[in-house]
């Protein structure tokens, strides 16, 4: 081919392809290709349904069969209103709610009183102790109950011990199976509740506080009431709320106390539902209890976040 004076000739092809420059380790860089995310309500799909399943289904259903009357085929309000007739879930509401309360106040006078000691009077084996108190929290109601039996019980330790002193047929110690029985026993078991929350507000008391107000000249009464007692109240306030919560509902210590007198709400579930076989009053009154415990377990969760405020 011929080509125009002083022009060169130029080649006819493909141009070369120019190279793609590389990063420093050598490794090429992979292009990033869209893919699909999936939706947010897709990953709280799972959980929602297995708390549906395992939670909410028997919920619905014991809320269902407290709105039906035996017999009847539609929902009536009918059950509700015998039960809230009857003298015995008055005196079950009740027996409730004082026992609880009388509990949690005695969890929270003891359990201030043991925690001080073991935060701020040095004795060997404190930590062992505070230890201790987590294990303690493991431990099934029915467990101190029964240790309470062995030693309280008609047939216990302290009973047998009057009776081989002064020779008589039975011992003094009968309180056991009373409703003081089951407050005593519900002290013992719920006081480390309490504790925990009170030792780990404890171990964040600046020190310099009660070293300022020994020297000058504060009795350790008033440091415990000025200073130690407004650190602590946020955490009162969480292991009271969270006793009463436990307190309403417990069944074991009742059940294994053996007090034929004292009958709570779970107690007359139980009772309602195994003894008599009568499931709608025995729903009725679950319905009354787990209203109450999630009202109160609300108000636990707003003071547990004001306490860790």
């Amino acid at each position: 081919m011929r080509t125009p004076s002083g022009a060169r000739p130029t080649a006819v092809g493909p141009r070369p392809k120019t190279p793609k420059s590389h990063p420093p380790g050598g490794a090429p860089v992979a292009e990033a290709r869209p893919g699909r995310a999936l939706p947010t309500w897709a990953w709280a799909l799972p959980p929602v349904i297995a708390l549906s399943l395992v939670f909410l289904y028997p919920l619905g259903l014991v809320v269902k069969q407290s709105l039906t009357p035996d017999g009847a085929d539609g929902l009536s309000l009918a059950p509700y209103q015998d039960v809230f007739a009857s003298h015995a879930f008055r005196d079950a509401l009740w027996t409730t709610v004082w026992l609880a309360a009388g509990s949690t106040a005695g969890c929270l006078v003891l359990g201030f009183v043991l925690a001080l000691v073991i935060a701020f009077v040095p004795f060997p084996g404190g930590k062992a102790v505070a230890r201790f108190i987590d294990v303690f929290l493991s431990f099934p109601s029915f467990l101190i109950t029964l240790a309470l039996l062995f030693i309280y019980g008609t047939v216990g330790m302290a009973n047998g011990l009057w009776t081989d002193v002064t020779g008589a047929h039975t011992g003094p110690f009968q309180f056991l199976t009373t409703p003081w029985g089951v407050l005593l026993a519900e002290i013992t078991y719920f006081t480390p509740f309490v504790m925990r929350p009170l030792l780990a507000a404890f171990s964040q008391l600046d020190t310099a506080q009660l070293e300022v107000a020994s020297s000058l000249g504060a009795r350790p009464a008033r440091i415990v009431r000025q200073v130690v007692l407004p650190e602590a109240l946020p955490a009162l306030a969480a292991g009271g709320s969270l006793v009463l919560v436990m307190c309403l509902n417990e069944f074991g210590i009742v059940l294994f106390t053996g007090a034929k007198g004292v009958t709570t709400l779970p107690m007359l579930v139980y009772s309602k539902a195994i003894l008599e076989s009568d499931y709608p009053a025995a729903c009725v009154v679950a319905v009354v209890n787990i209203a109450i415990s999630v009202g109160l377990y609300g108000l636990y969760r707003v003071v547990s976040r004001r306490a860790g405020a």
